[in-house]
């Protein structure tokens, strides 16, 4: 059983339940560029916070070749970084844009009614999330969650001249029977939007 925090900033209550490191294995199983992907792998996340109105993500993955334990070889995979966050307007009490200190002092600390208040028609919370892969790819998703449940699909993605190519995806988390379960469509490789990989993860930390 995970007991939430009971000093967190109200904005990351609601994701309260994403908080920890996670480890497991998935798989993936794609059709993308005249090739099939496909294979098992080790993936571990991170969702922190540090004070502020936003949850700190951080994801590693490695393809298990054949073997066990140890001695199983482990290939790198793209790593990410990112930001997980309510979405509400900015205010003058807000910091930013780059580093802009905010223009009014704010208050008070926000409250839970003044997350209530975000809530949106479907009973849920509208969220934010900008994540950075290692090969330079940018995205950003928007979506919700609600309740134990994330569904994210991405508004827009930047990535270098030296990537390769990459145009939409999706994301769904969800918290069953203690474990983080997600799944992950891409349209990549001149493909259409298609199931990626999907995993199961238990808390770590």
């Amino acid at each position: 059983m995970f007991d939430l925090p009971t000093d967190l900033p109200a904005d990351i209550v609601p994701l309260a339940w994403l908080l920890g490191v996670w480890e497991g294995t998935g798989v993936i199983d794609h059709d993308a560029g005249g090739t099939h992907f496909a294979g098992e792998f080790a993936h571990r996340v991170s969702f922190s916070h540090d004070g502020g109105d936003y949850v700190n993500y951080a994801a590693t993955a490695w393809l298990l070749g054949e073997g066990s334990g140890e001695d199983a070889p482990r290939i790198p995979l793209v790593a990410e970084t990112g930001y997980w966050r309510l979405a509400r307007p900015a205010g003058d009490a807000d910091a930013g844009p780059a580093l802009l200190p905010p223009v009014a002092p704010r208050a008070a600390d926000r409250t839970a009614d003044d997350v209530e208040a975000l809530r949106n028609a479907e009973g849920g919370f509208d969220l934010e999330v900008a994540i950075v892969h290692s090969d330079g790819i940018g995205e950003l998703y928007l979506g919700q969650v609600r309740g134990p449940r994330i569904d994210l699909a991405s508004d827009a993605i930047v990535r270098p001249a030296s990537a390769k190519a990459y145009t939409a995806a999706t994301r769904m988390y969800g918290y069953v029977d203690g474990h983080l379960l997600w799944a992950w469509d891409i349209a990549a490789l001149g493909g259409e939007l298609s199931s990626h990989a999907s995993a199961r993860l238990a808390r770590a930390e």
